[in-house]
């Protein structure tokens, strides 16, 4: 390829338009070879992807924000990445839908469709709302996850929420990014998360942990409390409620980074730790509930549910539902030393 057209690739994120194509001295015939020979991928009508960086791209991520950036380049009119693309390009956290689509809107009266990849939406947003990500118009994290919440649920919308809450979002600003949303579709759900979502949540399947906690109705869960061993050291835990705890755990944990995980050792040693971990959770008169990324879906979820009920019954039957006063105050200073450095 001419030297020009590469270098359009690396500085657009791996995209190029047939007419800038045409523009920089691909001649049609040659746009056809790089298509047919598999070197460029068509991603929307009139929009091509370097193959070698579409193939690098997950499809549940990657792919349809690629598919979004592209459908606002071949758009004439002035469209922004929204919802799932949205989140993408923030980094945020989303439960993976059944279908994946590259998601743009516009200013109109509320509606959408679908064409192809992409969602199509018109909805209002206010011009401070519109945001520069990598070079291309986003709406912000904060209304972001208001649409995250109304395309998808309570449940993908409380992991979006709390990851934007971990970033620094307030709860005041999901606030006023739902005040325009006044009598749309399913805003109802989008209240109902932004009073539900806790920061302490601190990845996806803890928010699903905290989610299927309140839905037992024993109590409200305290995301991230501390304990103190007697040597000194301190472990966290993902969630407590009383004397129980409710740990959670995905594969990231075992798999290595080039895995996707985050393991820096042989997973069996990672789960041999995870057993030495609970039985020093227990030895402090607390009962545990392990949760794995089945437990929130399907038929699992009620079993699931079940199990830590089970649990939470057999923890108050021996210990009790007050958290001794040592845990509880230990605690207390434990995050207040924490909340200084932050600080700091």
């Amino acid at each position: 390829m001419h030297p020009r057209v590469v270098g359009h690739l690396a500085t657009s994120g791996g995209l190029i338009t047939r007419s800038r194509a045409l523009d920089l001295g691909v001649g049609p015939s040659e746009l056809s070879a790089h298509v047919r020979t598999g070197r460029w991928v068509i991603v929307h009508r009139g929009v091509y992807a370097d193959a070698e960086v579409w193939e690098s791209l997950d499809e549940w991520r990657g792919r349809p924000l690629l598919r979004a950036k592209a459908a606002v380049l071949a758009m004439k009119r002035a469209w922004v990445l929204s919802h799932d693309s949205a989140a993408h390009a923030h980094g945020l956290e989303m439960l993976a839908p059944e279908r994946a689509y590259a998601h743009i809107t516009r200013p109109g009266h509320t509606n959408a469709w679908t064409k192809g990849h992409v969602k199509h939406h018109l909805a209002r947003y206010r011009p401070q709302q519109v945001v520069d990500v990598d070079g291309h118009a986003t709406l912000d994290v904060a209304r972001t996850v208001c649409d995250v919440a109304r395309e998808h649920g309570l449940r993908a919308g409380l992991v979006t929420a709390d990851s934007a809450l971990r970033r620094g979002v307030t709860r005041g600003d999901l606030w006023e990014a739902v005040d325009v949303m006044r009598h749309w579709p399913y805003v109802t759900t989008v209240r109902e998360i932004i009073d539900l979502a806790d920061p302490g949540a601190e990845s996806a399947i803890e928010s699903l942990g905290r989610e299927l906690v309140i839905g037992l109705g024993i109590g409200e869960p305290e995301t991230q409390f501390p304990i103190r061993l007697a040597d000194g050291r301190v472990r966290w835990c993902d969630i407590r409620i009383g004397r129980h705890v409710v740990e959670t755990h995905g594969l990231v944990k075992v798999l290595t980074p080039e895995q996707g995980g985050v393991a820096d050792r042989e997973a069996r040693s990672v789960v041999f730790d995870e057993r030495k971990r609970e039985r020093e959770i227990t030895d402090e008169g607390l009962g545990v509930t392990n949760l794995y990324w089945d437990d929130f879906f399907g038929a699992g979820r009620a079993r699931a549910a079940q199990r830590l009920m089970r649990d939470w019954e057999h923890t108050v039957a021996r210990y009790g539902t007050a958290l001794p006063q040592h845990l509880e105050r230990n605690a207390r200073e434990i995050r207040a030393r924490r909340d200084r450095r932050t600080a700091g």
